[in-house]
């Protein structure tokens, strides 16, 4: 059967882990976010898959070429504009014959949908929305169906006073050519807002089926962090690489020529990727370390998540962080919890990264700097603001409003009622 995978997501609520590539090559427990996606569609004999992207398409064409590596068969198709979820299968109709399914190329599932398949095809549906339950449905499409399955209500991110249901639209679908008429060509149209509310209008059939299956919608750096424990502690059912060793007590997940001292203690569920060498440190609860990826001596790694060619250094500390491609942290530095570190950053010794905050690719920090607030622009931390010239930083970063009144301040304080006054000329 024949599959179209939306993979043209900019990943702007996963910024800045995805300043350098799109979101669904993200990596989930070692590979991109779609390696998963295609595995799961090859199991249920989806062979001839049409990619929509967008942004940054060639990274994902690089990676992927024509599928022949994955056991599929991969078509690439860009639209030059915007044309919505919708709009962008329009652009894929010539491509498509027959019954076939859309899904998102930046969510994790294990939903089966070959049971899915089946209920769309009993029901002779027009269009099937997977459905899923999940707890908090504001950031989703809302759906009610009547006992035969068929859709009654539809409503897009609704507010709590709207919420009706806790089944949610999974964004995956499963269609018939017909829909193609019912779409304008070379127009922005989506399927929550636009198409599905035009089949409820008409009356036309529209179903939905009800899985129980994992599903994550990898939204934000806490869901892309979550996803790695669920992995971990098996509650989705996702091809990982590596086999399992035994070091100690525990049994772990390992590539190919993986280093590990005598003295590493493990403690929770662990995945290391190839030529990862670790000295005599502690990886606790559920972490994932990224290809190439070195940890030193006396580090302690806790339920964080490394992507390849990440440094360590020694007796440094990472807690429940995501540490980007290639970027290494010094001696005895500590990352505090929530906390993300894009690729490239050099993180000095003794630094202390505080808790939910976000360093952007290519950012130095200097050695023994307390970084307070989220490094965007600049390139940049310093130790300290003042010096023989005076105080410098960078502005509304290292120096804020609030920093520079706590300074008139103080200034004001020293100096008295009869203190020294400066004129200020430009």
């Amino acid at each position: 059967m024949q599959a179209v995978i939306m993979a043209g997501g900019f990943g702007t609520r996963l910024r800045p882990i995805t300043c350098n590539i799109p979101k669904p090559m993200a990596p989930v427990a070692g590979k991109p976010i779609l390696c998963h996606t295609l595995n799961l569609l090859k199991k249920h004999k989806f062979l001839d898959l049409t990619m929509m992207l967008y942004y940054q398409p060639e990274i994902i064409t690089r990676y992927f070429e024509d599928g022949k590596k994955f056991g599929v068969k991969i078509k690439y198709l860009r639209p030059e504009l915007d044309l919505g979820t919708a709009g962008s299968i329009k652009h894929a109709s010539k491509n498509i014959k027959g019954t076939f399914l859309v899904i998102s190329g930046d969510l994790l599932t294990d939903i089966d949908l070959s049971k899915a398949i089946e209920f769309h095809r009993k029901k002779k549906a027009l269009a099937t929305i997977v459905l899923t339950r999940v707890k908090n449905p504001l950031q989703f499409g809302v759906v009610i169906t009547n006992k035969a399955g068929k859709i009654e209500r539809f409503l897009e991110k609704p507010s709590w006073g709207e919420v009706f249901s806790d089944t949610i639209n999974t964004g995956i679908y499963i269609l018939e050519p017909e829909i193609f008429k019912y779409i304008p060509e070379d127009e922005f149209f989506d399927f929550s807002k636009d198409l599905y509310p035009l089949f409820l209008r008409e009356k036309k059939e529209l179903y939905g089926y009800i899985s129980t299956g994992y599903w994550k919608d990898i939204g934000n750096h806490d869901e892309y962090r979550a996803v790695h424990y669920d992995i971990l502690d098996g509650k989705v059912k996702v091809e990982i690489d590596g086999k399992k060793i035994k070091v100690g007590n525990k049994t772990i997940i390992a590539g190919k020529n993986v280093s590990i001292g005598k003295k590493v203690e493990f403690d929770g569920q662990v995945i290391l990727g190839d030529n990862v060498a670790i000295e005599d440190c502690a990886i606790i609860s559920r972490s994932v370390i990224g290809s190439g990826s070195k940890i030193g001596f006396g580090a302690e790694v806790l339920g964080s998540v490394l992507w390849d060619n990440v440094t360590i250094g020694t007796e440094a500390q990472v807690k429940e962080d995501v540490i980007g491609a290639a970027s290494r942290i010094g001696y005895k530095a500590v990352v505090q919890v929530g906390t993300v570190i894009s690729d490239e950053c050099i993180i000095g010794a003794d630094a202390i990264i505080r808790t939910n905050l976000k360093i952007w690719p290519n950012k130095v920090i200097e050695d023994g700097s307390v970084v307070s607030s989220s490094l965007v622009w600049g390139e940049k931390w310093n130790k300290t603001l003042f010096s023989a010239y005076g105080i410098s930083g960078l502005g509304n970063i290292e120096i804020t409003p609030e920093f520079a009144a706590k300074i008139g301040s103080a200034y004001g304080a020293v100096c008295g009622r009869k203190g020294v006054y400066f004129n200020v000329k430009r």
